[in-house]
């Protein structure tokens, strides 16, 4: 793997890890703040199924990440 494909693999890590772990801070927020305003249960519903779908999102490039490693290390 050369020097630029390293870096790029690296910083579509760092995306990843980033969407992960902003999605379930907002995740718990909003389950924290929904609650004090009032919301309906159908917001908490779109919520959930948002950061599912990051989540899913995130599972599926950093499966790309591992392949892309995996086919270019021998």
């Amino acid at each position: 793997m050369g020097r630029d494909q390293d870096q790029q693999t690296a910083r579509q890590g760092r995306f990843v890890a980033l969407v992960i772990a902003g999605s379930m801070l907002f995740w718990i927020a909003a389950q924290w703040v929904g609650p004090m305003l009032g919301l309906p249960g159908r917001y908490a519903l779109l919520i959930d199924l948002a950061v599912l779908a990051a989540l899913f999102w995130a599972m599926v490039v950093t499966y790309q990440i591992w392949r892309k490693r995996r086919d270019n290390e021998g």
